[in-house]
């Protein structure tokens, strides 16, 4: 039975070395969020109040309650942020109407190492259910991190390498629950101990594991959208005699995910050391019924198999961290991070059969050296220099492999430099970068030298109010995607082509940012401006290749503006609860700089969340409205999605007093049952997300 799961299975599981008390005095619950030091936006220590660029920081407790399987689904509903969709199993991030190789999904500093750019059905190789916080930087990212960052960071903090000594020698936690909309099962936990003293400083190990599991996830509707069924009626292209169109069930929409970590930290007075190994299993389905033969198989139709394209994934990652904060030549601090990962995974045919296998086996590594602070003409110079590196070998073998095996090689060097004079602040810096692209088999070779600039100013002209406005010029090296596609894809429907002669990606743009926080009431806004020469896309052509739709990336000129506003605020006290409300909007609007349509592809509509809250030592409760506007402004061979409205909401007990750290949460999602569809999706008019779904969920720390 489907639904009798709801406290006997299931589960969307956390887990992290320190979990937070779960009832924070509730004012400074309310001020944390301004105070949090950010790492992603700038290496020089700032608060989000502090930095010029638009910087979120998501708390572990909101990770938990918004946990899905992949960063992208978790992350969704951030002002500005939308997802790839592909299925539970694959979601990436879209920042502002940007994804794939524009959008940097970090771990803990160091790039994923797996293909999730490559295609948006794969799955990225980092577990939100392990995550401590995230920071998303919106807007560049190209001076910190490089081309993967020209649209967006998204950093995951996963705590695998402990930089604190745990209070009372040994902490950790745990999370178990339930869902109805998948039978969704999932387990996790983690904890820190110190093994005693080493030197000047201490020995710290960390362990943690997870495992999840989901069936096919339900949906209220047919699996086609309404637009696609009535094209379909319209051109007679029904159904084989025999055939159903999918309903009330996403099919092949399964997924098993399970892994661990390890990680050994040397902590010291003014820093600290570490290690970590960890090992990703996932296999999941591609929804949306792609097949598994367009050549000769496809005469032997009644033959077939049932079933769709599955992947199984499997990384296994080592990661070095150290950071030490002391006084050397020009410098007062040192943080440096590496990353090594053997990544692979290969799609699998409905017959069993390996369709395509793709490797990835990759180095990232990067040094940050901060200044000492100086005096400069009556104010204070902070800055920072830093050496980034990426090594990858890309390969995808197989009758579906549509980019061949590549070698990347990318060296970046940067500068950042900030000058206060009382409430105004000045920041300029620099980043040079060159990338290398190498055919493995033609010996065929691009090289991209790449320079970036970006200037800022900030003041704060009274002490609630910060005002803050950044300029900046990039340049961003093609992917191998870009320039070497040329083949079937069949996970994800398409013969992809890329082009060989594309040169570098130009933007140009400007972003402003207002904060206010009150006592009582924070509010953010942030506007921008982008506009760029050789803007790279992809969109499909109307033509079939190999009886697939051709998708081909273009380079044009194009401009993206838009806004995110966000607002907190303390209502009232009614009995034990202090009652909060909260809203959320974001805007994108991206145009081709052509004659005729000149709408780009898979940009996200006007989105929002309005929430209202209230909080007491014994009982959380929440209740909001989500909703997404219709998308008519649409690219050619593109499908409008339409508009909707959920209701969600949550309940949190802690039911033992004096045990804070023990509770348990009911969860609520699409209450309403209502059809969504991401218009970021490849798959919006194949497979719409899960539909009503109630999550119980018990978790705790010790």
């Amino acid at each position: 039975m489907r639904k009798n799961i709801l406290f006997t299975s299931a589960a969307t599981l956390a887990v992290s070395a320190s979990l937070p008390a779960l009832a924070q005095d509730e004012e400074e619950q309310f001020d944390s969020q301004r105070e949090q030091i950010i790492v992603t936006a700038s290496p020089i220590d700032r608060t989000v109040g502090e930095t010029i660029l638009s910087t979120s920081v998501i708390s572990q407790d909101e990770i938990q309650r918004r946990l899905e399987n992949s960063i992208g689904e978790t992350l969704r509903r951030q002002p500005g942020v939308s997802s790839t969709f592909f299925g539970p199993g694959a979601s990436r991030p879209v920042i502002r109407g940007l994804g794939g190789d524009r959008i940097s999904v970090l771990d803990s500093g160091i790039g994923t190492i797996d293909a999730s750019a490559t295609s948006p059905d794969h799955a990225v190789a980092v577990e939100p259910a392990t995550a401590q916080r995230v920071e998303i930087v919106r807007g560049t990212g190209m001076l910190l991190y490089g081309s993967s960052a020209a649209g967006g960071v998204v950093n995951v903090f996963n705590g695998r390498i402990p930089s604190e000594v745990p209070e009372g020698r040994i902490d950790g936690a745990v999370r178990i629950g339930a869902s109805t909309v998948d039978d969704g099962f999932d387990a996790a936990g983690g904890f820190d101990l110190e093994l005693g003293e080493f030197g000047d400083g201490s020995l710290v190990f960390h362990g943690e594991g997870f495992y999840r599991e989901a069936e096919d996830y339900d949906i209220p509707g047919f699996a086609e959208s309404a637009i696609l069924r009535a094209m379909e009626e319209e051109e007679e292209e029904e159904e084989e005699e025999g055939e159903e169109e999918v309903f009330g069930t996403v099919e092949n929409s399964a997924f098993e995910t399970k892994g661990g970590a390890v990680g050994l930290s040397w902590v010291f007075d003014n820093g600290f050391f570490g290690v970590s190994g960890t090992a990703i299993d996932t296999d999941y389905g591609v929804p949306g019924g792609h097949g598994h033969g367009h050549e000769e198989e496809e005469e032997e139709e009644e033959e077939e198999e049932e079933g769709g394209v599955t992947i199984d994934l499997k990384q296994r990652r080592l990661d070095l961290n150290g950071e030490v904060e002391s006084d050397f030549a020009f410098f007062r601090k040192a943080k440096i991070r590496l990353g090594y990962a053997d990544y692979e995974h290969a799609e699998i045919e409905p017959s069993g059969e390996v369709g395509t296998l793709f490797t990835n086996e990759g180095w990232e590594g990067r040094l940050e050296l901060i200044d000492k602070p100086m005096d400069v003409l009556g104010g204070e110079l902070n800055g920072a220099v830093g050496f980034q590196f990426k090594l990858r070998d890309f390969s995808a073998i197989g009758e579906e492999a549509f980019v061949p095996p590549t070698d990347t090689t990318q060296f970046g060097v940067f500068a950042l430099k900030e000058l206060s004079y009382g409430p105004w602040r000045f920041e300029l810096g620099g980043r040079y970068e060159r990338t290398t692209h190498e055919v493995q088999e033609t010996g065929f070779e691009r090289e991209f030298d790449g320079f970036s600039i970006s200037g800022g100013i900030g003041v704060t002209p009274t002490e609630n109010v910060f005002l803050g406005v950044t300029a900046f010029r990039t340049e961003r090296a093609p992917s191998t995607e870009e320039l070497f596609s040329n083949g079937p894809h069949l996970a994800t429907n398409a013969f992809e082509v890329g082009n060989p002669a594309f040169d570098e990606e130009v933007a140009t743009g400007v972003e402003g940012t207002v904060r206010f926080n009150g006592e009582t009431f924070n509010i953010t806004i942030n506007g921008f401006y982008t506009s760029y020469k050789d803007f790279i896309f992809e969109a499909p052509t109307g033509a079939e290749e190999d009886e697939l739709p051709v998708f081909q990336f273009f380079a044009q000129d194009a401009t993206f503006r838009g806004f995110e506003a966000q607002l907190e605020a303390e209502l009232f006290r009614f009995g034990d609860f202090d009652v909060h409300g909260d809203a959320a909007f974001d805007y994108v609007r991206a145009t081709t700089d052509v004659s005729g349509n000149d709408n780009l592809p898979r940009i996200p509509p006007v989105s929002g969340l309005i929430g209202l809250e209230a909080r007491s030592k014994m009982v959380d409760l929440r209740a909001e409205l989500e909703f997404a506007g219709e998308q008519n402004d649409i690219a050619d061979f593109e499908l409008p999605t339409d508009d909707y409205q959920v209701f969600n909401a949550f309940v949190t007990l802690r039911p033992f007093q004096g045990a804070q750290n023990l509770a348990v949460q009911v969860a609520g999602n699409n209450l309403t049952d209502e059809d969504m569809r991401l218009h970021t999706s490849f798959l919006k008019d194949l497979a719409p997300l899960p539909g009503r779904n109630v999550k119980v969920s018990l978790y705790g720390s010790f």
